[in-house]
């Protein structure tokens, strides 16, 4: 067959993306294809470089052209992306750095003490590892715990005009939380409106660059700060987090129902603190009830991305500074967190392809999904 750019695309379009049921063609991956004699050479122009499956898709591009009769072919990965458009955000400022950042993403729970944070840092770390430029905001201006997470004891520059430039952390991840401005025996005494001041400070006026995925710190609840950052915020989506306990997930089907009411897709549930694992004989125990985040995740047309459990060598990562997806990366809790990322990729992807919204609105009472079989 002859080696010309029509035959080349033709051939390419068996390759498909098996979340978007589409073929790189189609989706306009490829793109800037060259021919010089039996050499070729093109982009493959991705949704995100974090792509969980590039290197499948590089591999049968490659061989596809190569049984057309190359003798090279090189195939260079570039990103697409922009800030989601899953929600009514407020028009940004005039200057705001916050649109040079493809995905912003929500992490929440509508309770504290759920482990929100630590899937926060570890679903970061794992997003970064990948290959994706990434950042976080902590938005729990009350009780922020970001710093302690990565091992951060500097503050941020601050510019002339009061722009903020984050730190980096580990992991090349860019980092902004209130625990670098205040003093963290203090407490910080704010009433609403100059909370919602500082979310919308932090959201528009630092110079994050640009960013893959932005992960959003979300304070627990469904009040102010929730309704700030959602309607000054352009979300891509959001993760939810709860934990297997009945009153842990009462308020998990609230915070569901705040990402419904506004507007922004949810890419998942989360369940942490799933069961223990024995770090002396391995054995797996369920501390809680069981089958909770199935049943919420399923009441509410979700899927549950992960289930991250308890595990005694990885508990004090946090304390100490370091994700546990870097410092144990083997472990069954990193391996809950890759999932998790692995998911987040992909769904935001369908996201940004299609325009779809996960909810819709989609409920049964929770009374009816039945209990999980054990």
């Amino acid at each position: 067959m002859q080696l010309n750019e029509q035959n080349i695309l033709n051939a390419l379009q068996a390759v498909q993306d098996p979340d978007l049921h589409k073929n790189v063609v189609e989706l306009n991956f490829v793109q800037n294809l060259k021919i010089e004699g039996d050499r070729v050479s093109f982009d493959l122009r991705l949704t995100t470089p974090a792509c969980p499956i590039r290197d499948k898709f590089k591999d049968q591009c490659i061989a596809i052209v190569k049984s057309l009769g190359a003798s090279e072919v090189n195939v260079t990965f570039t990103a697409q992306g922009r800030v989601g458009e899953g929600n009514t955000a407020a028009q940004a400022p005039k200057v705001s750095y916050i649109n040079e950042v493809a995905h912003v993403v929500a992490v929440a729970s509508g309770k504290g003490g759920v482990g929100k944070s630590t899937v926060t840092a570890n679903l970061a770390m794992a997003l970064s590892l990948s290959g994706a430029r990434v950042g976080i905001l902590d938005a729990d201006i009350y009780g922020p715990s970001m710093g302690l997470m990565f091992g951060i004891d500097r503050a941020p520059e601050v510019f002339e005009d009061n722009t903020i430039a984050p730190v980096e952390a580990k992991g090349g991840i860019s980092i902004v939380s209130m625990c670098m401005f205040a003093d963290s025996d203090k407490a910080t005494i704010w009433r609403g409106p100059m909370v919602s001041q500082m979310i919308q400070h932090f959201i528009h006026h630092v110079r994050w660059g640009k960013l893959d995925y932005l992960l959003v710190d979300f304070p627990p609840g469904t009040g102010d700060i929730q309704l700030t950052l959602t309607q000054n915020c352009p979300m891509a989506g959001a993760v939810v987090v709860t934990t297997p306990q009945e009153v842990a997930l009462a308020d998990c089907r609230k915070g569901l129902a705040m990402f419904d009411s506004v507007g922004v897709p949810v890419v998942g549930v989360v369940e942490n603190m799933s069961y223990f694992i024995c770090d002396q004989c391995g054995k797996h125990h369920n501390i809680f009830r069981q089958g909770g985040g199935d049943r919420i995740a399923k009441s509410w047309g979700v899927p549950l991305i992960a289930k991250v459990p308890l595990e005694p060598a990885v508990a004090d990562c946090g304390d100490e500074g370091t994700p546990a997806v870097l410092r144990y990366p083997n472990s069954e809790s990193a391996k809950a967190f890759l999932q998790a990322a692995d998911a987040t990729v992909r769904t935001l992807s369908m996201f940004a392809a299609e325009g779809d919204k996960v909810l819709k609105n989609f409920n049964y009472e929770f009374a009816e999904l039945p209990e999980e079989e054990v």
